[in-house]
């Protein structure tokens, strides 16, 4: 079944007081390109990280971002008491022991000393916490892989659409082509007929009629392009979904077919019919862009 390249998935986990935020946005493209903003305290698990994306989603534009929150009261920088302690009594003994005098706001003076304030630990990545945002990213591919399949059923539906449309007009055909037959052979005797005192072979002229008409044949051309719309709707249908290049390559063949058609429309009715297929088929092609 079709899959669409466009998708949307976003997750929220918990670990202990922090709240994990995982999205991921993916666009049409030929290939896998994966851009990441990913927070410090993961980047260790990167190549993890765009291994399974990969594998998961296989083509697209991919925008990845992870990043964490935290609640106010665990984001608040620690004082190091132990520290302004140890300040207060220096500048106490600096006092006493020069006679300068005591600052006014001694407390301000004592938060100010370098690292009363400061958080100097440093953030680990723990196996618990690691697995939590694992289970994040897996779930927001999920839901952007649930996304591009409803696309991709809407996809198909047009594309079902579209086949259908050519189909039918390509039974159109049928009947202006039996009728330029006789037109044509019409034509050549009026043609003929207008030149004085020339007599030709009747023979002959079934013979270079029968010449011409078959280079204006275009029975082979109606069959490939049968073959060509039979082979678009089966491979729609396949179980596997990276279908989108293979449907690609069916529609320029189609695209071919129906070129080779008109060229060989010398028959006004019959060149409106593929001007119509044509532009189905560009439709086609505009959409295939967006199949997985």
């Amino acid at each position: 079944m079709i899959q669409s390249m466009t998708g949307y998935g976003k997750a929220v986990v918990t670990h202990g007081d922090k709240k994990i935020n995982i999205e991921v946005k993916s666009l049409n493209s030929k290939a896998l390109d994966l851009s990441t903003r990913i927070c410090p305290l993961y980047r260790e698990k990167e190549i993890e990280i765009r291994q399974t994306i990969a594998q998961r989603l296989e083509r697209g534009k991919v925008d990845f971002a992870v990043w964490t929150e935290k609640n106010a009261a665990s984001e608040a920088t620690p004082i190091n008491k132990e520290l302004m302690k140890a300040y207060y009594k220096q500048i106490i003994d600096v006092v006493n022991t020069t006679g300068i005098p005591q600052p006014e706001d001694i407390f301000a003076t004592v938060l100010r000393m370098p690292d009363v304030m400061s958080k100097t630990e440093i953030e680990e990545l723990s196996d618990e916490e690691w697995n939590t945002v694992r289970q994040g990213i897996d779930k927001a591919l999920t839901q952007l892989i649930e996304f591009r399949q409803q696309e991709g059923a809407a996809l198909q539906q047009k594309f079902e659409e579209k086949i259908d449309n050519i189909q039918a007009l390509l039974q159109a055909i049928e009947p202006y082509e039996k009728m330029r037959v006789e037109k044509i052979r019409q034509r050549i005797i009026d043609g003929l007929s207008t030149i004085p005192e020339v007599d030709y072979d009747k023979n002959r002229l079934e013979q270079e009629l029968i010449y011409y008409i078959e280079k204006l044949d275009i029975s082979e051309e109606k069959q490939r392009l049968a073959n060509h719309l039979k082979y678009f709707r089966e491979t729609m249908n396949e179980e596997d979904h990276g279908v989108g290049k293979k449907l690609g390559f069916i529609a320029q063949e189609m695209g071919r077919e129906i070129n080779t058609t008109g060229s060989k429309s010398n028959q006004a009715e019959m060149q409106n019919i593929v001007v119509k297929m044509k532009d189905e088929l560009e439709q086609i092609k505009e959409q295939v862009l967006n199949a997985l």
